[in-house]
């Protein structure tokens, strides 16, 4: 069986038994407790917690894409150096919210291992815990019990966190054969390969207290999972994962690059490549971008890795790039959206590997200067600088001093990495063990989801069905801060980047924001006198709702021009709108030109002046998406969409609040284009009231602008002005340049160490050098707190960079260069009369 025949008979066959089939969540979780989706049971780890009822229908199967590479759950140092680690990895699982239980999911589990994998019965074994009586009868109608071993909590028992859902858990094992493993551990329980873990039923039957207390859940569930990558292993009768065809073609791929045949025993860096290359190309492909800190942070270390090891293989130009073609060809069957992705994927990836290939470059400097200074032993801090700040793994900076016979100080390395572990540990408050700060069931069971009508009206007489303090605790009667449920609100909630309304309660309450919980549309309120749940009141929108209605319609028709102009790839990497302003986020590989920006703001302009209207569908999902209307990776959607539509110039999945003519958009301005990471831009823009503004300052300043320079023509005047300064600071150069420069003599060198406060002094060393046959001159120029220093030698016994370097020590500075002519600088302006002592007895020693 190949990959994908797995993946679907197992979809196909939990299907077969009445099981939903969901679709992968995103690798980002709508969890801040968790970094990546790092199990197949994220997506549903509110309703395990009990914070939302549980769905309908209650049984479900998925094959979820994970990530492991930061956090509580880190696996990247080890993969590439065993069978079985990956950062990404794909979880099959079924799951059960209080519907079948241990009984039905034992018989399921071993109904697919041995009637659909067909994997042989006398190579399997069963684990329970060990107080686990039900299961280990169980099992026993379907194994043998010799068969079946009882564990304690170690193995056997799951647990979300210190308190919450937990319960025994029921393990799959495949004897991989005693004639492949013959270690001390490769028995039953032991840490040895041969037995390998397949499957894993969590039976979640309890609620664990603070206290340790565990009391029966009236519903008990079930989490199962299976990992795809072991199972496609086995079933290819391979010991690795990395031997299986979902990594051989990335492997062969990397050797044909760097034109080296692979073997297992040695080729750790062909694995890491391998696996690393899918967890990149997911990541970017689902909107993470590469960045300094967080996800997009741990994207680049994950890029960063693998560029290293492709270095350690010879490779020293871009390369992980054209790795992404054969992910798309290998899974973009299954994850469609790898394919309408993947030539911006390539390009943000190749722009990543030059930069660092660049900081590399840097890094050899380092490495260098200190090998320059070592004794056989390699400092440690050292080495763990370059692996901190350029990226060296250690077995690079070893592998390049042992052509020197040396050897690095692994001691202080290890010391060093064990100290940043635990600063990364401390930091990381994402653990996976806390839910979110609200538990909505109860009012989900009680109400249901309450009701939006805020799309056509701004007002309502409403009810009050539900009251919580801030902590969300729920209370009947509020006095101050907190927030409200009403049966039917006109308040939008925050999503899609569209800022939340505000507002009031009629004589009772400012509305601050309104917020979505779990489908539960909640208004945060500041009551004026106290309010009980019950009461029908009067709601009011704020005015800024119509504003902020222009600002998302505009947003839509920029990201329409954005495509249109710049291409298809342009894809939505995050938004935010408000009354005042709004920013979008998207996927571009470089920075806009004014004559692009120029194009952008006047196709917006355009659609707004031929006014088309605001067109409004409840469509399906695949019909909406079929129609051509744009919809965001990651964002759910329901299986009937809201299609927002101007003309024919744009098309959106949309839950917000618009216009309903673009006219009605009144002007557009592009007030700024950034950077916010590596292949992603941001444009900030206003229109409306805030665009009129705009226009009326510019206008402003402008006649300020003509007065302050007395002509009518401010651009004419300026040009003048800015020719004036140039011809001032050209003499001024001048006559810094033609200062006499006092040259002494020794050994028949002409020798000057001067402080200039003004002029070029590289100018001013070129001219001197130029005017003599031998000469060593230094100059050091205070500025801005800062002090430069540059050197020329000619014809003498000394060298510049040395000479500079020396002289930018005692300044607190540091810096080289050729023999012939160096620069450096320097911060420590109240040396600057003993540095200059310095650099004349230095030259003279040299001289001398």
């Amino acid at each position: 069986m190949k990959n994908l025949d797995v993946r679907q008979a197992y979809l196909d066959f939990f299907k077969s038994k009445g099981h939903e089939v969901i679709p992968s969540a995103p690798l980002v979780p709508n969890d801040p407790t968790l970094l990546f989706t790092n199990a197949g049971m994220v997506p549903f780890k509110s309703i395990f917690t009990g914070e939302v009822p549980r769905p309908n229908p209650p049984i479900r199967t998925s094959c979820q894409t994970c990530i492991r590479a930061g956090g509580k759950h880190n696996d990247l140092d080890n993969v590439g150096y065993t069978a079985r680690h990956h950062t990404f990895f794909e979880m099959l699982g079924n799951f059960s919210f209080g519907e079948y239980f241990k009984k039905d999911a034992i018989a399921y589990a071993w109904e697919f291992v041995t009637e659909v994998l067909k994997l042989p019965k006398d190579r399997l074994y069963v684990t329970t815990h060990e107080s686990d009586d039900e299961a280990y009868e169980l099992w026993q109608k379907h194994i043998a019990k010799d068969r079946i071993y009882r564990f304690g909590d170690k193995d056997n028992f799951w647990a979300m966190g210190d308190t919450g859902p937990c319960g025994p858990c029921s393990e799959i094992f495949y004897d991989q054969g005693a004639q492949n493993f013959t270690s001390d551990e490769d028995y039953m329980g032991g840490d040895g390969d041969r037995f390998l873990e397949i499957w894993n039923l969590v039976f979640m039957q309890f609620e664990r207290s603070a206290d340790g207390t565990m009391t029966p859940l009236p519903k008990p569930s079930i989490d199962t999972g299976m990992g795809l990558e072991r199972v496609s292993a086995i079933m290819q009768g391979k010991f690795s994962n990395y031997d299986s065809d979902l990594f051989m073609p990335y492997i062969n791929e990397v050797a044909k690059i760097c034109g080296k045949p692979y073997e297992y025993a040695t080729g750790a860096s062909y694995r890491v490549i391998s696996d690393h290359i899918r967890s990149v190309t997911f990541l970017l492909a689902q909107g993470t971008n590469f960045d300094k800190e967080g996800r997009g942070y741990v994207l680049r270390r994950i890029l960063r890795r693998a560029v290293r090891h492709g270095y350690l293989l010879g490779i020293k130009e871009p390369f992980m790039y054209k790795l992404v073609d054969k992910v798309c060809e290998l899974m973009g069957g299954h994850y469609t959206y790898l394919n309408d992705k993947k030539d911006v994927i390539k390009e943000q990836i190749r722009l990543e590997e030059e930069r660092f290939l660049a900081t590399i470059a840097s890094g050899l400097e380092l490495f260098n200067a200190e090998l320059a200074k070592t004794d056989e032993i390699f400092s440690g801090d050292v080495a763990f600088k370059l692996y901190d700040t350029y990226g060296f793994p250690l077995d690079l900076t070893a592998d390049m001093l042992r052509d020197k016979g040396f050897r690095v100080d692994e001691g202080r390395f290890e010391t060093l990495m064990i100290e940043q572990k635990a600063r990364a540990k401390a930091a990381w408050r994402g653990s996976g063990d806390k839910g979110t700060k609200g538990d909505f069931k109860a009012l989900l069971e009680r109400f249901g989801e309450n009701e939006f009508i805020g799309y056509d009206r701004a007002e309502s007489n409403s009810k009050i069905l539900a009251l919580l303090d801030e902590n969300f605790k729920e209370i009947d009667e509020l006095n101050g801060a907190g927030w409200v449920m009403f049966d039917k609100t006109p308040f939008y909630a925050q999503s899609g980047g569209q800022k939340g309304d505000s507002g009031e309660i009629v004589n009772f309450a400012d509305v601050l924001d309104t917020q979505k919980f779990h489908g539960l549309n909640l208004s945060q309120i500041n009551t004026k006198k106290p309010i009980k749940i019950g009461e029908n009141v009067s709601l009011n929108v704020s005015d800024e709702r119509s504003e902020i209605a222009r600002h998302h319609s505009a947003t839509h028709l920029l990201h329409a021009a954005l495509r249109k102009i710049l291409g298809s790839h342009i894809a939505q990497a995050g938004s935010s709108v408000e009354a005042t302003k709004l920013r979008f986020d998207f996927s571009h590989p470089k920075a806009l030109s004014n004559d692009e920006l120029c194009k952008i703001e006047n196709f917006v302009n355009e659609a707004i002046a031929n006014g088309a209207a605001a067109k409004t569908e409840i469509m399906n999902i695949e019909d909406a998406k079929n129609s051509g209307a744009i919809a965001l990776f990651g964002e759910k959607y329901d299986e009937n969409v809201r299609v927002v539509s101007f003309g024919d110039v744009s098309k959106e999945l949309c839950g917000g609040t618009h216009v309903k003519n673009v006219s009605e958009i009144g002007a557009f301005f592009i007030t700024k284009e950034s950077g916010v990471s590596a292949g992603v831009r941001r444009i900030e823009a206003i229109c409306s009231k805030s665009a009129l503004k705009y226009a009326l300052n510019l206008r402003d300043e402008l006649n300020l602008l003509r007065d302050e320079l007395k002509n009518a023509q401010p651009l004419e005047a300026v040009k003048k002005l800015k020719g004036e300064i140039k011809a001032l600071k050209d003499e001024l150069k001048n006559a810094s340049n033609n200062k006499a420069i006092n040259l002494s003599e020794i050994n028949g060198v002409k020798v000057a160490v001067e402080i200039l406060q003004n002029g070029d002094i590289k100018g001013i060393i070129d001219e001197i050098k130029n005017a003599n046959e031998s000469v060593c001159v230094m100059l050091l120029q205070p500025k801005d707190e800062k002090i430069t220093i540059a050197a020329g030698v000619k014809n003498a016994n000394a060298k510049a960079g040395e000479w500079v370097k020396s002289v930018a020590q005692i300044l607190g500075g540091n810096g080289g260069g050729r023999d012939d002519f160096a620069t450096a600088g320097g911060k420590d302006l109240g040396k600057l009369g003993e540095a200059k002592d310095f650099a004349v007895k230095f030259i003279k020693e040299k001289l001398s």
